[in-house]
């Protein structure tokens, strides 16, 4: 593919995860059938809402805002084959994130991979294999077990990452504070960027 439905893009801070704080230019692809009851970007859903717009074209994006770093999501990105994406942001010297549910196969060659597992849509094991970060979605206490399930498909190195759904953020935060305690393999993400009141 060398177009794709894109619901926006802009230049900002990385809020969340393994690599909160560094600067990065946000792609975020339209089109996903999660269906996730909490999602706080559901206007992605929909890839006919949306225009196409070239590879060609978000790199141009990239380039004018000078920067190093971009982050792939959605949406669902992986519901569309990456490769030509990312042969062309790489020969453009560009680094790649992607931020996925691990739901369809991975395509496309990546700097760093997110893998965010959800109930909706179980995460495909050899999405996982690659998985540099997991990052599990904390909404109620069923959400730790869940979590756990996928702790032990993922390669040694994967960071593993508990981070409260925004909404809940005050019900869950005291519960995920007492579970990294007692399970220190785990650190804590929260969506600084809403913080920050930025992208």
């Amino acid at each position: 593919m060398t177009s794709f439905p894109l619901m926006e893009h802009f230049y900002t801070i990385q809020g969340e995860g393994y690599n909160t704080g560094v600067p990065a230019y946000f792609l975020r692809l339209g089109g996903c059938d999660l269906g996730c009851v909490w999602c706080d970007v559901k206007d992605s859903w929909d890839a006919s809402a949306h225009p196409v717009v070239s590879v060609e074209e978000m790199i141009g994006f990239v380039k004018a805002a000078k920067a190093e770093h971009v982050v792939v999501t959605g949406g669902e990105p992986l519901m569309y084959n990456l490769d030509h994406l990312c042969e062309q942001f790489r020969a453009s010297g560009i680094k790649l994130f992607l931020e996925t549910s691990g739901a369809y196969p991975l395509t496309g060659k990546w700097d760093w991979i997110c893998v965010s597992p959800k109930k909706f849509k179980a995460p495909l094991t050899e999405v996982l294999k690659h998985a540099d970060e997991l990052k599990a979605i904390v909404y109620n206490q069923s959400d730790f077990g869940f979590a756990e399930q996928y702790a032990n498909s993922i390669k040694k190195e994967c960071k593993l990452f508990l981070q409260p759904e925004y909404s809940a953020y005050n019900k869950m935060i005291p519960s995920i504070v007492d579970y990294v305690k007692q399970h220190p393999k785990w650190r804590i993400s929260l969506q600084t960027h809403k913080f920050m009141n930025i992208p």
